[in-house]
């Protein structure tokens, strides 16, 4: 980390957190955000449902809902970038506070809603978004919709031609009922209406679906027995937790969803659980608690072909993720493998179980 960095980060942690949030956006729109060199490697560069990553490691939704600075988060080099999460209409979110610091654990606790600006602000950022980089999107469903189905596909028609993928959120637990589409039915039909409104956009559309962590293994059998019959293109393991593991401190008990270094044991074994129950009929994209390369590279040997990171930046600043990169083509040279793929799923029976 660069002293600028570090005074940087110093000047955001004396701010509110989500004041802080949005003068980091704020520094990256205006190129005053040290940005680190991108890492490539033949070892790191990949493949997802046929989108080509210079390296594995990704943005995950929630930090750049607005879609306001996709150039500099390219530029800084990340294998992909989510945007959103994105409702059809305007949505304030929650009433603040709604976003806590917990720097003992290496955790932060939100309870946004899907603040956002809505559909058609993001959409003209989209159209003139950089044509390098894999840039996805992060669908949500207004809070007071009446069909909440109807959102996604909405939103697919309307901005899926100009990003690279979309990921359906049923997962945020910060909008009621909304993790109810997670069920059988629900997520059978919901699937169902969002690829049939795929099959009419002009050219093809990667969807991925992202699930919660607080799932049993009767739930994540039939999720799997779901997309194995209406065929997503990847599964995102997992949004944050409702759950509180080993955090402790003030906000510790306010409510909302938990991400950061205590997610990194559930929601790995909720990816490890996945890859057992998929085999690899479809890439799984990790997420939850990744702070470092063997973070990462446990998330891989557990199932991920990618993965995805954002609470730890807020804490180490967006040079972690050349250190993760770098560190993550060491620990694949030095078990001699010559790209990430031979490395996927190894040990998954092993996270399965919590080891």
């Amino acid at each position: 980390m660069t002293l600028r960095e570090r005074l940087g980060l110093a000047l955001l942690h004396r701010l509110e957190p989500e004041h802080a949030h949005a003068l980091s956006l704020w520094a990256l729109q205006r190129g005053l955000a040290p940005l680190p060199a991108p890492v490539t490697s033949p070892r790191l560069a990949t493949r997802i449902a046929g989108l080509p990553l210079p390296n594995p490691v990704g943005l995950a939704a929630g930090y750049d809902k607005n879609a306001r600075a996709i150039a500099p988060l390219l530029k800084a080099g990340f294998g992909f970038v989510e945007l959103g999460a994105v409702t059809p209409r305007p949505q304030p979110g929650n009433p603040r506070p709604r976003l806590f610091r917990l720097p003992a654990a290496g955790a932060v606790i939100n309870r946004f809603g899907f603040n956002n600006e809505g559909s058609a602000r993001l959409s003209p950022r989209l159209v003139a978004r950089p044509k390098h980089g894999i840039v996805g999107l992060n669908l949500g469903a207004n809070k007071d919709s009446p069909d909440r189905a109807a959102d996604y596909v909405t939103l697919l028609r309307q901005l899926g031609p100009l990003v690279d993928f979309v990921t359906v959120n049923v997962s945020s637990p910060n909008t009621k009922n909304l993790r109810d589409l997670q069920e059988g039915r629900a997520l059978r039909d919901l699937l169902r209406r969002i690829l049939d409104a795929r099959a009419g956009l002009p050219a093809p559309l990667p969807v991925f679906l992202k699930i919660a962590p607080d799932l049993d293994l009767a739930a994540l059998d039939t999720i799997a027995d779901v997309v194995r019959g209406v065929p997503v293109d990847a599964l995102v393991a997992t949004n944050t937790t409702v759950a509180r593991p080993r955090v402790t401190g003030p906000y510790a008990t306010e409510a909302g969803g938990l991400s950061g270094r205590p997610l990194f044991a559930p929601s790995t074994r909720i990816l490890a659980q996945l890859a057992q129950r998929l085999e690899g009929q479809l890439p799984l994209i990790g997420v939850g608690g990744i702070a470092s390369a063997e973070d990462a590279y446990a998330k891989i040997r557990a199932g991920a072909a990618a993965v995805q990171l954002y609470t730890a930046l807020v804490y180490r600043g967006l040079s972690l993720l050349a250190e993760i990169n770098t560190g993550l083509d060491r620990l694949l040279a030095r078990d001699g493998f010559s790209n990430i793929r031979e490395a996927v799923g190894l040990d998954r029976n092993a996270y399965a179980e919590g080891q």
